[in-house]
This record gives C-alpha cells, sequence and structure tokens, in this order.
C-alpha cells in the first residue's frame, strides 16, 4: 500500500522537492478531476514535465471538445498546456524537455508533429501513406522515424537523423512487416530497433553507421523494450525474463520471471510487472545494481517506455483505481505520479 499522498490542489513543486507519495497528474491547474480518460503518459529525464493523452475537456480553460488530445503538465506549476490532434500512440518530451512530438493523422498520410514549447515553431513531417513510429533524443535533430512501405514487398526504414551532420541516415529491413519500435539515445548517437520477423534487437551506432546484430544472441527471439537515455542499456523481453543488455561491455543481466516495462535514462532502474501479464497490473521498480525492489504502485496500472525519470525518483503510471489519491471520484482512468525518494 501507499502511504504517503500529495494533496492535488495547486501545490504544486518542482520535481527535486517533492515529497515521497503518489499524486493524480491528470488534473486541472486548480486541482479539479478529468472527465473523461486519460492515458500514454511519460515524463523527461529531469522529472519536470510529463506528456500525456487524454478525452477529458476540463484540464484547460476553455475547452470543450471531447476529442483525444496531447497535454504537457508542467511539474513545477501544475500548469497544463493543450496540443490539438488525435494523437497515435505514446506522445514524446525530448530529454531537455523542450520539444513535444506526437504522430497523428494528417490528411491521408500520418505525420510527425513537432512543437517546440519555449520558442513555439510547430512542424509536421509527413511520413507514410500507411503508418509509421517515432523516437526523440534530446532535441528535435535527434530523432528516429521508421516508415514501412506498401511496395515492393511491404519493406520498412529506419530513418535516423545523424547528431553530427543532421542529416538523415536510412537503415533499411527487409521483408519485415512487424513493428519496429526504434528507441534512440539523447545524445542521437545509437539506435535500438526489432526485426519483428526475425524476432531480433538490433543496435545500430552512428559511428561507421554500424549495426550489431542481434544483441540477444542467435537462435532466440526477443521483443524490444527501450534504449536508456544515455544509451548504456538495451532493454529487452525474451520468453518469460527481462533482460538488460549493457553496450559497453556486450553482455546482458538476466532479471528472471519479470516483465519490462521501462528503464530510468541512466540505465539503473527497471520499471516491471509480474512476468506473464497482458494488462493492467502492479507495477515494481528494481535497483539493477543492488537487486532490490521498491512498489510504485500495488493496484493494476499500466506504464510506457519513458515512464521513469533519472535516478528512478519518479514514475508515472495509468490506473483506474480510485484509492490512490482522496476524493478520486470520476470512474475514469486517471495518470498518476509516484515519487519514490
Amino acid at each position: 500500500m501507499i502511504a504517503a499522498v500529495l494533496p492535488e490542489a495547486a501545490q504544486a513543486q518542482p520535481a527535486d522537492v517533492r515529497a515521497a507519495g503518489v499524486e493524480r497528474i491528470s488534473v486541472a491547474a486548480d486541482g479539479t478531476q478529468a472527465n473523461d480518460d486519460s492515458a500514454q503518459a511519460s515524463i523527461t529525464p529531469a522529472g519536470d514535465r510529463v506528456v500525456f493523452t487524454s478525452y477529458a475537456n476540463n484540464l484547460t480553460p476553455g475547452n470543450t471538445g471531447r476529442n483525444n488530445r496531447v497535454f504537457v503538465r508542467d511539474l513545477a506549476t501544475g500548469e497544463n498546456r493543450q496540443f490539438d490532434g488525435f494523437s497515435i500512440g505514446p506522445p514524446m518530451l525530448s530529454s531537455d524537455g523542450q520539444v513535444l512530438a506526437y504522430l497523428a493523422d494528417r490528411f491521408d498520410s500520418m505525420a510527425l508533429y513537432q512543437k517546440h514549447l519555449s520558442l513555439g515553431w510547430s512542424s509536421p513531417y509527413t511520413c507514410s501513406l500507411l503508418t509509421c513510429e517515432a523516437s526523440m533524443g534530446s532535441s528535435e535533430r535527434h530523432q528516429a522515424i521508421t516508415v514501412r512501405f506498401r511496395y515492393p514487398e511491404q519493406n520498412q526504414r529506419v530513418q535516423v537523423r545523424r547528431p553530427d551532420t543532421g542529416e538523415l541516415q536510412i537503415i533499411d529491413v527487409i521483408h519485415n512487416t512487424a513493428p519496429i519500435r526504434p528507441s534512440i539515445s539523447g545524445d542521437g548517437t545509437r539506435l535500438a530497433y526489432q526485426d519483428g520477423g526475425e524476432q531480433d534487437i538490433l543496435l545500430w551506432d552512428w559511428a561507421g553507421n554500424s549495426v550489431v546484430y542481434p544483441i540477444e544472441g542467435e537462435g532466440r527471439a526477443a521483443e524490444l523494450v527501450q534504449l536508456s537515455d544515455d544509451g548504456s542499456k538495451v532493454v529487452y523481453r525474451s520468453g518469460s525474463d527481462t533482460y538488460v543488455h549493457d553496450v559497453a561491455s556486450g553482455t546482458a543481466v538476466q532479471v528472471s520471471g519479470v516483465k519490462g516495462i521501462a528503464i530510468d535514462p541512466t540505465g539503473r532502474y527497471l520499471l516491471h510487472t509480474p512476468s506473464g501479464t497482458t494488462g493492467p497490473a502492479p507495477l515494481t521498480l528494481r535497483d539493477l545494481e543492488t537487486g532490490t525492489d521498491e512498489t510504485v504502485t500495488d493496484r493494476p496500472a499500466t506504464a510506457e517506455i519513458d515512464a521513469v525519470s533519472a535516478d528512478g525518483r519518479h514514475v508515472v503510471f495509468r490506473s483506474t483505481a480510485d484509492d490512490l489519491v482522496p476524493d478520486d471520484t470520476n470512474g475514469k482512468a486517471d495518470i498518476f505520479l509516484r515519487t519514490l525518494r
């Protein structure tokens, strides 16, 4: 059980001075709870901003629509900023928290929308007539986009914006129609992705445009979870276990009996649920150096990649539980922030 609880109404604090406990994030600045479901949240490495999607129309002033929107919450002020556009997949914030990116429909295509939160510019990047996926590094300069082509053989392509020149580096994934799930490091120098056809995890390094294949070893099926923001660790699942691959040594630590969900930007803290779960389940944070676990929530919950801030201090998650904070009476799925230390 979570003992410490933070008040929701406008008593927001900077992330580095928040008390340990749990608070609801999908609320208006005055603490008013959302009137519809919220989902798909992530947090910046510094733990100062959270991005999430919601159908609620009462999280920002003057919002009367009922469509899915993207919200960025400043944890120091408790203010929400709303961005229109039906997000397809989890929205993303750059590592520095300055650039918001999310995939959305654009005419008869899909586009990666990028918005600079301080400078105000916006830039849609049309990526495919079918579907695409994306990953953000430290800024809009560091990004990876995968494009799925219909012809000639439904191949896919990873487009990585190189950190040294800003040019797009192309990586073809032949005869693969499964999601590639790109995950790029904060500095843009490394990219992890999966070949769903071969069920392999690959690691690309911009120096020499080299690909390590496959990192899980020959003859083993694997599924990518996430590359840590510092590029040092790759988390993947294989069978009923999770593995944390150390890029420098080329070796992996096996975390038995757990389903890895996300890793913190430093590669030390692993967010996981019990192995075999396919829906909401309790969330636990493991310190990979000490092997100790901390309960994030013992209630059914879900989380996305980029759900853990640096050094494992904050975790964002989604839950329909109504007893995590006082006066949770909306009967909806909400976004929560757990501060562990």
